[in-house]
């Protein structure tokens, strides 16, 4: 491990500092300006999650239509474009008047971080590595646990010094000031992966070939494999976004929820960890079975639960799923249609995964609003992902009989 750390640290750098980035465009990071912004534009729950419904679905759908530019624009030039974006997508949110820019802003923010930023890392780690792929998609991933933990303290502190608009005016000079310039850093040598540490540029997938979108989007696991994609984004967003109306529901206190981020962050890192490992030792499809069900688990202990430690263990439990799935999007993809082509098929698999985190904030506040709260609907989503699980089995066999 020692040894692959070293050789390959900028390359792995690269993608813990693009996880990172994304976080910043990710719902749960935006939500803690939530209540800030409800209460300058004066928006209801319903409206502020229709607005980010309506925002994230946007950025999906450009994501589709551009995220094959992973594929012909160099990453040393793409990701500080999308950086330079990034920044300013944080800079009119801080400067914006209206519903209008509130709406663009958080659109460029969706597109940008949970789309380009985290859709970069991927491809790259996708491209770079081979024989280490699942290996190298964990450390890189740590990018994502650094951020859950590290970030949302010094953004409330921040909030309540110089106000939320503040707030994201530090954002843009964080990409600006640290992340760009890194970025413009790592990315000035060109990677050239070699040997079985590094893998061999342009590793084909199944049938020995490299598939392009269009077959892609032809072949039937593709379509199999939607449901999992939706999933973990759709629960982990309506507990997430919808944390404070879980708390009122329950009775507890957010002090007392709060070392869920923690648990959260670390089962995230060693499910992604032992899935890396799996991967590379056994291939990535054997971790399709096993995605869904931790996460149904902690829903189901989050419905039940009487007191704030079942919120901590049951996010846990989310954080164990989501560790596999990352792991499994950026090793099964290609593995399966090869690297050649990789940025556009992965583009499509983005926007699913993007459009997964649109929908729970608008559906479950809707759902909420119908007088039917999130702990009655866990029970409907525990009993989806371990169905799904059950799924998964069958996908999972077919995939290993194919040439």
């Amino acid at each position: 491990m020692f040894r692959f750390l070293a050789e390959n640290r900028r390359w792995l750098a690269t993608g813990v500092l693009l996880a990172l980035g994304a976080c910043l465009g990710h719902t749960w990071f935006i939500a803690l300006f939530a209540g800030e912004i409800r209460a300058e534009y004066g928006l209801t729950d319903g409206q502020w999650g229709l607005i980010y419904t309506g925002a994230t679905l946007a950025s999906a759908a450009l994501l589709f239509g551009r995220g094959g530019l992973a594929d012909t624009v160099p990453l040393s030039r793409l990701a500080p474009i999308v950086a330079m974006v990034f920044a300013g997508a944080a800079l009119l949110m801080a400067l914006g008047q209206t519903l209008w820019t509130l709406g663009i802003a958080v659109f460029l923010l969706r597109f940008c971080g949970q789309g380009m930023f985290s859709h970069m890392q991927q491809t790259a780690m996708a491209r770079w590595f081979v024989a280490t792929r699942g290996r190298a998609m964990a450390i890189a991933n740590l990018g994502y646990t650094t951020g859950q933990i590290l970030l949302p303290l010094p953004a409330v502190l921040v909030m309540g010094w110089i106000g939320w608009r503040g707030g994201w005016i530090v954002v843009a000079a964080i990409l600006l000031c640290l992340i760009l310039p890194l970025l413009i850093w790592l990315l000035r040598q060109d990677r050239t992966p070699q040997g079985t540490t590094g893998g061999v540029a342009g590793a084909p997938g199944l049938g020995g070939r490299h598939w392009h979108r269009r077959e892609a989007l032809g072949h039937w696991l593709f379509w199999a494999l939607v449901p999992l994609m939706l999933t973990p984004g759709y629960v982990g967003t309506v507990v997430f976004f919808h944390q404070v109306h879980i708390a009122e529901i329950k009775g507890w206190s957010l002090v007392a929820m709060a070392p869920a981020y923690p648990a959260w962050a670390l089962s995230e890192v060693a499910a992604a960890f032992a899935a890396g490992w799996i991967a590379d030792r056994f291939g990535p499809a054997r971790l399709l079975p096993l995605a869904a069900l931790p996460m149904g688990l902690g829903i189901a202990l989050i419905g039940m639960g009487a007191t704030p430690l079942s919120w901590i263990i049951g996010i846990g439990l989310i954080g164990v799923t989501q560790g596999l799935t990352n792991t499994v999007w950026g090793t099964l993809l290609p593995a399966t249609y090869g690297t050649d082509h990789i940025g556009s098929v992965r583009a499509v698999a983005s926007a699913v995964l993007v459009v997964s985190t649109a929908l729970g904030p608008g559906i479950g506040g809707v759902i909420i609003d119908a007088g039917i709260p999130v702990p009655q609907q866990a029970g409907v989503m525990a009993a989806w992902c371990i169905g799904l699980s059950v799924a998964m089995l069958i996908v999972t066999r077919k995939l290993l009989r194919a040439p």
